[in-house]
């Protein structure tokens, strides 16, 4: 375990890693106020963005994977639920005014740092006027054929799209849930 603390953020007293008494991992723990530093996944929420039958991609303006193309999301806030999130996201990275609909996808990537939960929503388009922030370097709409595959920036985000299209062509949509490894 890497050490995040060494000071309790509540008391400034250092931390030791132990097990806390009533938890099976250990912990961060403040030798003095017996503070627990609790390491748990970081939810990462997006949209799949579509307009007839093309979806709203986005290039990278930052790292990690700078210009490769994406669906808008990144980390929930606290305080959103995570259809709240995927829109914030969706409208932090693109300026697309959406409707979010159903999960589609929800993806365990425990050996990512910190591990991560991504949760990706069908989302409807209102209009074609947008104005992407500074995550973006530009965007665009694709249709499956013209996807540039092998420029997309993550594997969550490839297989998102590989089950939106799928679900697409069977005529209906479906959750789909597994685990990857970085």
């Amino acid at each position: 375990m890497v050490k995040s603390f060494q000071y309790c953020p509540m008391c400034a007293a250092p931390m030791k890693v132990m097990l806390s008494g009533v938890d099976s991992h250990p912990r961060e723990v403040c030798s003095e106020c017996g503070y627990v530093h609790y390491v748990n996944p970081l939810p990462v929420v997006g949209t799949i963005p579509v307009w007839g039958d093309k979806v709203l991609l986005c290039r990278r303006a930052i790292e990690p994977r700078k210009g490769y193309w994406t669906l808008p999301a990144g980390f929930m806030e606290t305080g959103e639920t995570l259809k709240e999130g995927a829109a914030r996201e969706t409208w932090e990275e693109s300026g697309a005014h959406i409707e979010v609909k159903d999960l589609l996808t929800l993806i365990d990537v425990p050996q990512a740092s910190p591990s991560q939960v991504h949760f990706y929503f069908v989302a409807e388009l209102k209009d074609l006027d947008w104005n992407p922030g500074p995550e973006t370097l530009e965007q665009r709409l694709f249709s499956e054929d013209e996807i540039p595959w092998d420029e997309i920036s993550f594997t969550t985000v490839k297989t998102t799209l590989e089950h939106y299209f799928a679900d697409r062509r069977a005529g209906r949509f479906s959750l789909h849930s597994y685990s990857l490894s970085c």
